[in-house]
């Protein structure tokens, strides 16, 4: 499985989805091409771990296969992404249970986010980039499970209020009220982190 693919807006879902429920592999490749991209960057959102994102949206997709007579319509994808998500938290729970940590590791992730910079990039530019992505993530990280989710699937990969709430099984009431409580979680870390960061240059400055 490669994660060069996006969702194809063409792809009629309903009629593949009825034929991989028939048994048509090929059918069933066809939605795991159009929808293996999304699966792996909620995936990795959670995880935070490239090779983890991976196995958990190939365990998502074996499971999605075999479990394919269960779905009983609505969308797809986020059918889809509610089991990829289950993958991602039985491999958080895993890790919690066998916790590790490497050098490996820490080069691997420093590795995967080098892959974000363009070749025409200004490397001060690259650098505010990566400060920004930073800054971010440490927000998100600071929010409650329930709350990272609905803002990955609302902010990051556009899914709207019904598909969220088809993937996380709450209402859409519930949806609306966790997006609204995580992005100002969100505004409130990223101001507090700012202003610790510009705390310290001042006081470097002054010593």
């Amino acid at each position: 499985m490669t994660r060069t693919f996006g969702a194809d807006k063409s792809l009629d879902e309903e009629r593949l989805v009825a034929a991989a429920q028939r048994g048509d592999v090929n059918a069933f490749n066809q939605l795991v091409l159009a929808y293996q991209q999304m699966a792996y960057n909620v995936a990795y959102r959670i995880l935070s771990n490239p090779d983890a994102a991976m196995d958990a949206t190939q365990d998502a997709f074996l499971r999605g296969f075999q479990g394919l007579s269960r779905f009983r319509g609505g969308s797809f994808r986020a059918w889809v992404l509610r089991i990829v998500t289950n993958c991602s938290y039985d491999q958080l729970r895993y890790k919690q249970r066998r916790p590790s940590a490497s050098i490996d590791d820490l080069v691997e992730e420093e590795e995967h986010s080098t892959l974000l910079q363009s070749d025409d990039e200004a490397p001060e530019d690259y650098i505010e980039r990566r400060e920004l992505s930073r800054e971010l993530q440490q927000a998100m990280d600071s929010l409650p499970e329930d709350q990272r989710l609905t803002l990955i699937l609302s902010d990051i990969e556009g899914l709207n209020y019904q598909e969220i709430a088809e993937t996380t099984l709450v209402s859409l009431g519930t949806v609306k009220s966790r997006l609204s409580r995580a992005r100002a979680k969100m505004r409130d870390c990223i101001r507090a982190q700012r202003e610790l960061g510009a705390t310290g240059r001042r006081l470097s400055d002054e010593s």
